[in-house]
């Protein structure tokens, strides 16, 4: 989603005397930038959570934009239940990726080894699509916009993620250096966030049009998006304790680790209920 462009695009940034540049590289880039204070959040508070797991990082998960996974579990179209994946192949972005984790507890969920009964092939950052529509896999874990494709082409809508594990989605992260430094610019930008986020659970049109100005998708699709997700995001920018847990088990399994890290190790909502309650105690409306 566009939560970010939009805070800018609203004024809501400048509302706060801030001047927000939106840069798009990879995760472990956007970590390193974070880190030696070229950046000063990172919209991949996944992989932050990762580092943390991994190293210690000094690093705070601080927004969670969405309560629910917005991955889909996409078939061939002559498969029709979870069985019938046993001994399949399944396209993914990693064998360790995060979203793999959540496939294998939603196949055992349904009566599978999520471990052993299929196979997952790491094809590439953003190929899974191809990949299944290609012939040579079974199933994909596919984004939004890949899964319109996939079932315009006939495929299979097996599972939405989202409804199936209790997980976030679209977290932001930050250091806990510019925490101890900096708190006031963090409150500014998580509070003109929340009111980015306000503004699309409320204004359906502004947002389609944002989604037009800064993705590659037309009207038709931008609709889609938005009528499927729009009941995801989050209310006040925070998930509760039990998803903040469910979010560290899959990590501790992405870095095969025993060792479980404290909710208040990985994640520090303070700003965002602050945020929240500041905003609905003013009466901002967007």
């Amino acid at each position: 989603m566009v939560i970010y462009p939009i805070a800018q695009l609203k004024g809501y940034m400048k509302e706060e005397g801030l001047d927000q540049r939106v840069i798009f590289v990879a995760p472990t880039t956007s970590i390193q930038a974070m880190l030696g204070g070229d950046v000063q959040f990172t919209g991949a508070g996944s992989s932050a959570l990762v580092s943390m797991a991994r190293g210690n990082t000094p690093l705070k998960v601080i927004v969670a934009t969405n309560d629910r996974v917005l991955q889909w579990f996409v078939t061939r179209p002559e498969i029709t239940s979870p069985k019938e994946l046993k001994g399949k192949k399944i396209a993914t972005t990693g064998v360790a990726a995060i979203a793999t984790f959540m496939a294998k507890q939603v196949l055992t969920k349904h009566g599978l080894d999520g471990n052993k009964d299929v196979i997952y092939l790491d094809v590439g950052q953003g190929n899974q699509l191809a990949a299944l529509l290609g012939g040579g896999f079974d199933a994909a874990i596919l984004s939004v916009e890949q899964r319109y494709v996939a079932l315009d082409k006939g495929m299979r809508e097996m599972f939405f993620m989202g409804n199936e594990v209790k997980n976030s989605w679209g977290t932001l992260a930050t250091t806990d250096k510019l925490i101890k430094e900096n708190p006031k610019m963090i409150g500014g930008f998580v509070r003109a966030t929340l009111k980015a986020l306000r503004y699309i659970r409320q204004d359906k049109e502004g947002t389609i049009s944002a989604l037009l100005k800064f993705s590659n998708v037309s009207r038709q699709q931008a609709t889609r998006v938005y009528d499927d997700i729009i009941g995801t995001f989050t209310r006040n920018g925070a998930v509760d304790e039990e998803t903040q847990s469910n979010d560290l088990n899959i990590i501790r399994q992405v870095t095969n680790t025993n060792e479980t890290m404290p909710n208040a190790r990985g994640y520090d909502f303070g700003f965002a209920l602050d945020a929240d309650q500041q905003l609905t105690k003013m009466g901002w409306k967007p």
